[in-house]
């Protein structure tokens, strides 16, 4: 019996009884052709076709023993966690696209010498993004000397993600200057919740104390101080009168349970109140709707019909506990992007700066006129009493100021 390498050049021809039986036979054999394999093998008249050598593949050992390592170091792998992937989180880009932030931002603003004061649940710096952040801190909550999110959910800290970031997403006036009021918290069934006294105290500070530009009033949740008149009402008609920009959330009571109007003191006329949409910029179905009528019953009259603006206020992906991001949706988000968008056209119109220590001064007409004229009508032209008269786009605000602007330092 020959080895292997002494078939090297033969042919098979199957025998014609049965196709499996194979005959070798030599191809360099004189006369050895078709026609006549043919006769002879008893294939006449069909002509046989010779079947080639078939070789089987041998895997050489090496190449199992690789494999077999391959694999034991993906189950070994897997049983430590070493396959899980840390993707990217996501981010709201859209939403700073859509107001034209990133492009304001581009052009050199970032919020640089404004002070802005928030009024919410306190803020915890331990996110990475907000861990190089100067945060000028008050506490009406508890007596801790260092930054605290009191929230069931850590609002106040993605209310200041917004703001501030200044990792992963950009946040919208990362450079200003911010002051945090701890003054809502939790309760038993994990609602944030606020007092009007509490709230109160803390708009005042943020007047007196901190020397805010603008107060950022994202109040969300289940607090008691939604009367027409009040603690917090008193508080914020002071710090307008201070020549204070005041920026506040509609409210999340909209669709079938909204009571008609939106949230205090968000209904004040001199407040720049905010409605949420979504990234399709369509209300948000929260969104609390604006009465024709103000709480005297008399007409609202343009600049201060309500809401004034809306702003991105749907899944907005924010900073949270644990170094985690978060995703929120509501008035809230919406309002920190107008506040933050404000003191973007405030470092550009450092009149407005002015603002808050003369009394021979008042911009505040100038800027919620140039506000109406300026945003992104939803509504034909004509106030939406959903979304106001339009969306939030801070470069044509900028712009608009410029072009209106009567108020002077004299």
């Amino acid at each position: 019996m020959f080895g292997d390498d002494r078939l090297e050049g033969l042919e098979y021809l199957p025998e014609p009884t049965d196709s499996r039986i194979l005959s070798a036979v030599d191809s360099t054999v004189v006369d050895h052709d078709t026609e006549w394999r043919s006769a002879v093998m008893g294939y006449s008249p069909d002509v046989v076709r010779p079947v080639s050598k078939i070789r089987r593949k041998i895997t050489p050992l090496g190449s199992i023993i690789t494999i077999c390592f391959i694999g034991l170091i993906f189950v070994l792998a897997y049983r430590m966690d070493l396959l899980l992937v840390q993707l990217p989180p996501p981010t709201s880009e859209w939403a700073f696209e859509s107001t034209g932030i990133r492009d304001f931002q581009d052009e050199g603003y970032s919020g640089e010498g404004v002070r802005i004061c928030m009024v919410d649940t306190g803020v915890s710096l331990e996110h990475e993004s907000l861990e190089d952040m100067d945060v000028v801190w008050r506490d009406f909550v508890s007596d801790s000397t260092e930054p605290t999110d009191y929230g069931a959910t850590p609002h106040g800290t993605m209310m200041v993600g917004i703001l501030a970031s200044n990792y992963h997403q950009l946040g919208v006036s990362p450079n200003a200057t911010i002051g945090m009021a701890a003054s809502l918290s939790s309760n038993e069934d994990g609602d944030n919740v606020g007092d009007s006294r509490l709230v109160a105290e803390a708009i005042d500070w943020c007047r007196e104390d901190f020397q805010a530009n603008i107060i950022s009033l994202s109040l969300g949740g289940k607090e008691d101080f939604t009367t027409r008149e009040g603690a917090t009402v008193s508080a914020v008609r002071q710090a307008i009168d201070s020549g204070i920009f005041v920026v506040s959330a509609a409210g999340n009571d909209g669709g079938g349970d909204d009571d008609g109007d939106v949230a205090s003191p968000a209904h004040l006329d001199d407040v720049i109140t905010v409605g949420a949409l979504t990234k399709d910029e369509l209300k948000w179905e929260n969104s609390s709707i604006g009465s024709l009528q103000d709480s005297n019953g008399e007409l609202r009259q343009w600049p201060n019909q309500k809401p004034e603006v809306s702003a991105p206020g749907y899944q907005i992906v924010s900073t949270g506990d644990n170094n985690d991001w978060y995703v929120s949706s509501g008035t809230s988000d919406a309002t920190v992007f107008v506040s933050g968008a404000l003191a973007l056209v405030i470092e550009a119109n450092p009149v407005l700066l002015e603002n808050r220590n003369s009394a021979d001064i008042d911009c505040l007409s100038d800027l919620k006129m140039s506000l109406a004229n300026s945003s992104r009508s939803l509504g034909g032209g004509e106030h939406d009493q959903f979304t106001g008269y339009g969306i939030l786009d801070v470069g044509a605000w900028s712009t608009e100021f410029r072009l209106t602007q009567t108020c002077f330092v004299p």
